[in-house]
């Protein structure tokens, strides 16, 4: 695995937090739209291709779900419908509010979270074990789990 410098690890961490600052600010008019006016994206999304094709999970099934409930503040169900929504929720809240602590006090508080390679790939895990996870229940027992 490449090393890299501190400029690119700062270059990272600032295109990382203006993605995470425009994605707060996305989410944050989508909620107050969605709250005016009743609009939910979700019901204008088609369904997953490959489970209707197959029967069986891809691993992005019951993301959608997910993102939702936590919307509405179920953390839980949030969880059992994709755990890595949560995951990455929480990784990006906790990168942004670090990161936006350090900024504030111009350095003197370090405590910002950092990108680290070690976050995708147990993300991935665990993007792999939830779909392995609804497929093998689904394939051995008949159970759908969404």
């Amino acid at each position: 695995m490449e090393k890299r410098n501190n400029n690119e690890h700062k270059k990272i961490d600032n295109v990382l937090y203006i993605l995470g600052l425009s994605g707060t600010v996305i989410c944050c008019v989508y909620l107050l739209i969605s709250k005016i006016t009743g609009f939910r994206i979700e019901n204008y999304l088609y369904p997953c291709l490959f489970h209707t094709v197959t029967g069986y999970y891809c691993p992005g099934c019951g993301g959608t779900r997910a993102v939702c409930a936590l919307f509405q503040g179920h953390f839980l169900i949030s969880f059992l419908e994709h755990p890595f929504v949560p995951y990455a929720a929480v990784l990006c809240a906790w990168f942004l509010l670090s990161q936006t602590i350090e900024r504030l006090s111009h350095h003197k508080l370090p405590l910002a979270m950092h990108y680290k390679d070690r976050y995708l790939w147990i993300g991935l895990a665990i993007l792999i074990i939830n779909c392995m996870e609804k497929n093998i229940v689904r394939l051995f027992w008949g159970i759908s789990l969404l």
